[in-house]
């Protein structure tokens, strides 16, 4: 009885270290699982800190270290009611994966009525808007999941060096025939409206050489028009690719792959290295009960160009990006218009938000794993699911 004694003395006293902010350091409820109504996820410092010190709420309040998560980012921030919390992932895939899986299934959080924020900065399409706006998606994309071949190799009459996987011959805009089930995501369509509105009104942050900047993509031909306009919250769709990229033809190539694998419905606005992956981890933990899908809001705001005006290099667009001026309106706005959203969903959480709100469309991954019936896809992910699972049966 005695050792038992000094374990849980010795657990419920070192069990939770401080993370070096000064603020409280929590040490795992023993009776009762956190819940939160909002958990904002940010990918890396700038991203965090920027809610950090704001008047609303302090983050700062309760520090929560888990086993798992990033060893840049060890705690998990909340809120002095519990009601805000937030996870930095660290960035790239395998980052964002790992530390949200590692929240799911800390047992710290009880996360089945929680709304998730991904709230980072992106590069945007100076096709679909300008820098320093705020976007929300209905789809997220992984586009880098493909063959590549090496430009300088590919025959004259390709048009990218990317082809979707299972593919035998050298059209990029089949749909893939080998599906890995991360491919795409949807989410809550009419949450994603809802967000969006409760994120128009905020002031959005600009800068004058953003404006400059901005203005050296008008043309004669127009088609970069849309990324001469001042800031502005809009609803378009997120790819995901370890591989930071710059350039046309690659932003053309992953437009056209944005379209195939959602079937027409997306629009190829952003440009991110998490997001699949996070979506990936928030699934499995849906499949075990643990989160609610259709409770995701995806925000990005738009640091830089995914490629160059006319007359620039794509290495200049990449090596010079931060001459583009957005990437610090970019930061706050992800406050500004994150703010809004936040305040909305909890202002109106009794008799709203707190029961959910029901989506329209189809909810989660290429497979159906959550049910339903995916509006995209060719119909071989669901050949590739019988087959594994048969497979798995019969093993069994």
């Amino acid at each position: 009885m005695q050792v038992r004694s000094f374990l849980a003395w010795w657990l419920l006293t070192f069990t939770s270290m401080p993370s070096g902010s000064g603020a409280s350091t929590d040490i795992v409820r023993q009776h009762s699982k956190i819940t939160p109504k909002m958990f904002i996820v940010s990918m890396f410092t700038p991203e965090a800190e920027i809610w950090h010190g704001i008047p609303e709420f302090d983050l700062l309040s309760h520090n929560i270290s888990l086993p798992g998560l990033s060893p840049l980012f060890p705690s998990i921030h909340c809120s002095a009611d519990y009601e805000v919390c937030q996870l930095i992932t660290g960035e790239g895939e395998i980052n964002a994966a790992s530390t949200v899986s590692a929240l799911l299934y800390s047992n710290t959080f009880n996360l089945t009525s929680t709304y998730f924020l991904l709230a980072g900065i992106a590069g945007i399409n100076p096709e679909v808007g300008p820098t320093a706006s705020v976007t929300f998606a209905r789809f997220a994309v992984q586009v880098a999941l493909q063959y590549e071949f090496d430009a300088r190799e590919i025959y004259a009459n390709m048009s990218t060096g990317y082809l979707p996987q299972g593919s035998t011959s050298t059209t990029p805009d089949q749909y893939p025939s080998s599906i890995y089930g991360t491919e795409v995501f949807e989410v809550n369509a009419q949450l994603r409206s809802i967000a969006a509105a409760f994120a128009k009104n905020a002031t959005l942050a600009d800068s004058e050489s953003a404006k400059a900047y901005r203005k050296l993509y008008k043309s004669d031909s127009g088609i970069y028009d849309a990324a001469t306009q001042d800031p502005l919250v809009l609803e378009c769709d997120t790819s995901t690719s370890d591989v930071y990229f710059s350039g046309r033809l690659l932003g053309e190539a992953f437009s056209n792959t944005t379209k195939t694998f959602t079937n027409g419905k997306g629009i190829y606005c952003t440009t991110q290295q998490e997001d699949n992956a996070t979506l990936e981890s928030l699934l499995r933990g849906a499949l075990a009960g643990l989160v609610d899908f259709s409770r995701i809001i995806i925000m990005r705001t738009a640091s830089d160009f995914d490629r160059p005006h006319l007359g620039e290099s794509p290495f200049e667009n990449l090596f010079t990006a931060d001459e583009q001026g957005a990437s610090t309106p970019a930061f706050e706005n992800l406050y500004r218009a994150g703010i809004k959203v936040i305040e909305g969903i909890l202002d109106n959480w009794e008799g709203g938000f707190e029961k959910g709100i029901k989506a329209k469309n189809y909810v989660g991954d290429i497979l159906g794993s959550l049910g339903g019936e995916p509006d995209f896809g060719s119909g071989a992910e669901k050949v590739v699911k019988r087959a594994i699972l048969g497979e798995r049966r019969g093993r069994w």
